[in-house]
């Protein structure tokens, strides 16, 4: 009976072990499986990474004005480059290796292991920098946008080789200007090359970073079954190394911890079970915790916690096809903070982080909850508005965007003042597929930005117009700059003193004859040389042509606009210089910029006017009145005349007008500067110039602009010139 009684009662504890191991190994195998699956996805995005960091690495001095300047010089400035872009980065970012390559891909410097060594140690490193290189010089030089969580500032190309036997990574990047002070034609970038091995100190930082034990290198996959091991590929798919480590396996240790115990325990079972259970599950519980961390990061911005790009680009295909179906309005915000520079500049990048946070919450709050907010870059932000009432809706969204990010934001006990500007496409009109919303979003912010700023535009077609107005401008004035000599002319519009009763100086404007369309007004083509940088080209020309013009004018002073772009170049006073000793003195030279643009520029603009001013050429400050009218940019700046804009000349006739103006030359001459007033078209304006004491007058009263022979033929009349009161039309 005992016997009976003690078989069911032994079964039964056998079969409830059985079961209980049955669970144990069955739950510790699936901990084990998502553990692997974990660090099997965290190994796939180590190198991608790693070559990122070592992308981001380089543009810490790649992209800098001052490095092309330095890499182009000759003889090159070894101490310099060794500091900037060389051993710096084997301190600053543990690069093994570095080397500067020529446009024409010849090694000029080279740098292994912190030292300094001949650049033929570059062929190495060639046999597998030179295909990147030429897939480099395939991408367009534009601002390149990476999956990462920071925006990269150059295009690059990465790859991994066997260099010297080693395992490395291999990483180019063009050495470019962070602004416009230097011109670099197409084509004509030096290479920063920059090698990073894969040794034990790179793979132990890569296993403290992400826990991944006993992580190594080898050259074949593990015959272990323990261990695990991911191939690293390059571009062509060759196996270059293999990634070996020992897998995390929670579920395995805690059944080799708590099996014998259990068999010899069958009293206890149920107790450790539920002991087991429950650590179980919460080791199961933390590495889904990782896991969903390690995904959530891969889709957000970790400054903010607004998503990414990435899964900004995903949310907006989602709702443009439920849009598609169901025939919904859909609002696209691309947002561009202004004067973010100026609080980096003056705070530092602390503060302009705490700054970026801040806009994040104050444009969560602006928008329903449902709203997708997302930070694409820097201080690039993007909102989906989804099926808003109206038109109306989404206006009042933009105008409180805006107003909200006017108010001043608290930064360490400073206040910052910004401002946003906002382009708007709204779906379906504007367009259905991702990459058309996009691109017209961007080119209402690009119109909202030149219109002045802090403000919101929607997109119209007649934008999308202009754009390839703009392009087709920029295609026919290039092919103008090939012929200037036959599409693009200097006209000269007589400088007239009022003291002198006489022709004194002309002004040079540029005209451009085109083959079609006809004579094109500058206003029509000067903002797209600027913004594609040809204005240095035509600058120079126009100045070129002007001083040649005016050696067959002994008498006269010739003013030239110049804009600050030309100004920036290190090249614009040599020129400058040079065209002083063809015939022409520095006093009958005068350089013309506008106030507004004056106060736009860097210091490179007043190093250069400073370095023109030495060698005697006057400074004109255009269009005053028009911009800021500051004392101190006469005073800085050490301007030599003022020109009274035209707007402010049509309006004498009037008393705020003229008030206006009689303070204009009474600053004018409390500061001992020369004054001319521009746009004189009528006898009662020049009445009143007269008047209140302008020294120098110019209009359509006296002449239009006009060829170079008509000014020669103005000066070679008996009167000299013709007296103010008559003229020569």
């Amino acid at each position: 009976m005992v016997g009976r009684l003690t078989a069911p009662v032994v079964a039964a504890a056998l079969c409830l072990l059985a079961l209980m191991l049955g669970l144990l190994e069955w739950s510790g195998h699936e901990v084990d499986r998502i553990a692997r699956n974990r660090d099997e996805v965290i190994v796939s995005q180590i190198l991608v990474k790693s070559m990122d960091r070592v992308g981001h690495a380089q543009e810490a001095t790649t992209v800098w004005s001052e490095a092309v300047r330095q890499v182009v010089r000759r003889p090159l400035d070894a101490g310099w480059l060794d500091r900037n872009l060389g051993i710096w980065f084997q301190n600053y970012a543990g690069i093994d290796e570095a080397y500067i390559l020529d446009p024409q891909g010849h090694p000029i410097y080279a740098m292994r292991d912190g030292r300094r060594v001949r650049p033929e140690t570059f062929i190495a490193v060639e046999e597998v920098a030179m295909p990147l290189l030429a897939r480099l010089k395939k991408i367009p030089a534009a601002r390149k946008r990476t999956g990462a969580d920071i925006a990269m500032l150059s295009p690059g190309q990465a790859d991994i080789a066997m260099i010297r036997g080693r395992p490395a990574i291999v990483s180019l990047k063009p050495i470019v200007p962070d602004n416009g002070a230097v011109h670099q034609l197409p084509g004509g970038d030096s290479i920063h090359v920059a090698v990073a091995y894969l040794d034990d100190r790179f793979i132990g930082e890569i296993a403290q970073q992400y826990g991944l034990a006993g992580a190594r290198f080898a050259f074949a996959p593990p015959t272990d079954d323990t261990l695990r091991s991911v191939p690293l590929r390059d571009r062509s798919g060759r196996v270059v190394s293999h990634l070996v480590w020992q897998p995390f396996a929670p579920g395995s240790q805690v059944i080799a911890a708590l099996a014998p115990p259990l068999v010899i325990a069958l009293l206890l079972v149920t107790v450790v079970l539920f002991v087991l259970a429950n650590r179980l599950a919460r080791r199961t519980h933390d590495l889904e915790e990782s896991r969903l961390h390690a995904q959530h990061r891969a889709t957000h911005d970790d400054l903010t916690g607004l998503g990414n790009r990435a899964m900004f680009e995903q949310r907006l295909d989602e709702v443009l096809a439920r849009a598609r179906r169901h025939r919904t309005l859909l609002a696209l915000l691309y947002i561009d903070l202004d004067r973010f520079k100026q609080v980096n500049d003056t705070l530092g990048h602390p503060a302009g982080d705490a700054l970026i946070r801040q806009v994040a919450r104050r444009l969560v709050a602006e928008v329903r909850g449902y709203d997708i907010v997302a930070r694409l870059g820097g201080d690039e932000f993007a909102i989906l508005i989804g099926e808003p009432e109206d038109r109306s809706a989404i206006e009042g969204i933009c105008a409180r965007i805006v107003t909200e990010l006017e108010r001043p934001f608290d930064l360490s006990g400073s206040q910052a003042f910004i401002g946003a500007s906002i382009g708007v496409a709204v779906a379906p009109g504007d367009g259905l597929d991702r990459t058309e919303l996009t691109r017209k979003a961007d080119i209402a912010l690009y119109k909202a930005k030149i219109e002045g700023r802090s403000r919101y535009v929607f997109f119209t077609p007649d934008m999308d117009l202009d754009v390839r107005s703009r392009e087709e401008t920029y295609r026919e004035l290039r092919l103008a700059l090939a012929d200037c000599d036959r599409q693009l002319e200097v006209h000269y519009q007589p400088i007239w003193s009022l003291e002198k009763n006489r022709m004194v100086g002309v002004e040079a404007l540029l005209r451009w004859q085109h083959p079609e369309q006809g004579l094109v007004a500058p206003g029509d083509f000067i903002r797209s040389a600027e913004e594609t940088g040809l204005i240095t080209v035509l600058g120079e020309w126009v100045l070129r042509r002007a001083v040649q013009d005016a050696r067959a004018w002994p008498d006269l002073r010739v003013a030239v606009n110049v804009s600050p772009i030309q100004l920036r170049s290190r090249k614009f006073v040599d020129i400058v210089r040079e065209l002083l000793q063809g015939g022409i003195s520095a006093e009958r030279l005068e350089l013309e910029l506008t106030e507004t643009a004056l106060m736009a520029a860097s210091g490179d603009v007043a190093d250069a006017l400073a370095d023109l001013r030495q060698l005697g050429v006057c400074c004109a400050l255009d269009d005053f009145g028009t911009g800021y009218s500051s004392l101190s940019h006469i005073r800085d700046i050490a301007v030599d005349r003022i020109k009274i804009d035209r707007s402010f000349v049509n309006a004498v006739d009037t008393v705020p007008g003229a008030a206006l103006v009689e303070a204009i030359v009474g600053l004018a001459r409390a500061n001992g500067l020369r004054l001319t007033a521009e746009g004189v078209e009528t006898p009662d304006q020049l009445a009143f110039l007269q008047r209140v004491g302008c020294h120098e007058v110019q209009g359509y009263l006296f002449s239009r602009p006009v060829a170079a022979d008509a000014i020669s033929r103005m000066l070679a009349r008996p009167s000299g010139g013709g007296d103010v009161m008559s003229p020569p039309l």
